[in-house]
């Protein structure tokens, strides 16, 4: 079965060319993408999901430019087949202190 994750995670990897992941690496490149799972629903054998797509670089503003490739990739999302819609809820800034 083609679970959402699978599906925005292929289509992330193909797109982007940053490392892409499910959780931080164990040694961070300078330039990568997570991807959380932050809600969703299933109805009538539909299933909606909710993504959070952090985008990390070496600056703030080179992290403000990975976002937008990261947007664009996410919209292409729609041409899937296995994909109804694609909606932005939110784009803010996700600062890691710790980093």
């Amino acid at each position: 079965m083609m679970t959402a994750e699978k599906i925005v995670y292929d289509h992330l990897v193909k797109s982007m060319s940053v490392p892409v992941s499910f959780e931080r690496f164990s040694k961070d490149p300078e330039r990568f993408i997570i991807i959380e799972r932050v809600g969703g629903s299933i109805t009538g054998h539909i299933e909606k999901a909710s993504f959070a797509i952090q985008s990390y670089a070496e600056s703030m503003f080179e992290a403000c430019e990975l976002n937008g490739l990261v947007r664009e990739a996410m919209t292409d999302l729609i041409q899937s087949d296995l994909v109804s819609s694609v909606d932005l809820d939110s784009d803010y800034n996700w600062t890691d202190e710790e980093t």
